[in-house]
């Protein structure tokens, strides 16, 4: 199959043949048929967060199932199904409790002495499996709890970007914020996740909801989504403008861009008892802290990776609000590309100035 191999931080990915295992008791291999460029895929292509090379990136992707090995049973093959980076054991302390999220076992992935799911075909050289996925590729070989079935009637381009950038928007106002009707909001950074936020708080009833983004073209495209109110945080009055709108500040002010001074920003905006939630992926020195005042105040600080998502109940549920019209993944989505142009898509996305790319695979 073709894929996308990242074989050194900094270089740009390359086109070439790699071998795909065959499912093994508990895997699934899925003929892949969109994937969204994530940011958090640049982390690892531009070398900010380690991984072992070489490696095939992606992880917000959607397909149909191939084949199944003997002990799935939760999906079938002719499945059309989204895969999800919170790949779940399901009899971990963080399982059983609820919080699948922060599972890590090592039960999703191969043991070091079982064949590699992915291989170069040149030489058999081992390709590291990005986030238990590697979606850049013709065919994805995952974990059975790395992926749900969903809705057929449901396009799987959009699907695609339901898989993270959704999932970590919705989740983060449905799970990890449980924001209530009629509570402001705020979201610092209107790319993928961000607009997901914006959307999933306007599905949840949020009174105010403001978005905060540099960039002209995301503020408008935010108000689609659902903004009620828009600021360039680059503007020194705009966190007094917040103040004053909201009359003290926001209940939940969630990041979305993975900067310490958007999380920073985040907590400045938050009125007394409010919560401001870190989505972003921020560079792996970075600190954000409350204030002794904040906390006298009873303002919280918290991460919620992928959302705090369950994605087997989360991503069907997803896709019913799309069919639904009620989300709009339509305006998510800025193109379309080809697997060949997957570096370009990377350089739109490092440009700042568009929401979500998306690769349809034609196969």
């Amino acid at each position: 199959m073709k894929a996308a191999i990242l074989h050194q931080a900094g270089q740009p990915m390359v086109i070439d043949d790699v071998t795909v295992d065959k499912p093994g008791p508990h895997e699934v291999l899925i003929q892949t048929k969109a994937c969204g460029l994530c940011h958090s895929d640049l982390h690892f292509i531009d070398g900010a967060y380690p991984h072992a090379m070489p490696t095939i990136p992606g992880h917000e992707a959607a397909g149909i199932v191939e084949a199944v090995g003997s002990e799935v049973r939760t999906v079938k093959v002719g499945d059309h199904v989204v895969t999800c980076l919170s790949a779940f054991c399901g009899h971990c302390e963080y399982c059983v409790t609820g919080r699948m999220a922060l599972c890590q076992s090592g039960d999703v992935k191969r043991g070091p002495a079982e064949a590699p799911r992915l291989a170069l075909s040149s030489d058999g050289t081992p390709v590291a499996q990005l986030l238990n996925l590697s979606g850049f590729a013709e065919q994805m070989l995952v974990h059975g709890h790395a992926c749900v079935a969903i809705d057929p009637e449901m396009p799987l381009d959009r699907a695609a970007v339901i898989g993270c950038a959704v999932t970590t928007g919705a989740g983060a106002v449905f799970n990890a914020c449980n924001v209530t009707p009629g509570e402001d909001v705020a979201v610092i950074g209107c790319g993928g996740v961000g607009l997901a936020t914006i959307n999933a708080a306007k599905i949840a009833g949020a009174g105010r909801i403001i978005a905060l983004d540099p960039i002209a073209e995301k503020r408008d495209l935010a108000v689609k989504l659902g903004a009620t109110h828009v600021f360039d945080p680059t503007d020194p009055d705009s966190r007094g403008a917040v103040m004053e709108l909201t009359k003290g500040g926001v209940d939940h002010a969630i990041e979305a861009v993975g900067r310490e001074a958007s999380a920073e920003t985040a907590v400045s905006l938050l009125r007394r008892g409010g919560t401001a939630t870190i989505l972003g992926m921020m560079p792996l020195d970075s600190k954000v802290g409350l204030g002794a005042l904040d906390l006298l105040s009873s303002k919280k600080l918290q991460g919620a990776i992928m959302g705090m998502n369950r994605f087997p109940v989360d991503l069907p549920r997803l896709v019913a609000f799309y069919l639904s019209g009620q989300l709009d993944l339509d305006t998510i989505i800025a193109e379309r590309i080809s697997l060949d142009q997957i570096n370009e898509g990377f350089d739109t996305m490092r440009g700042g100035h568009s929401a979500r790319s998306v690769i349809v695979f034609d196969s």
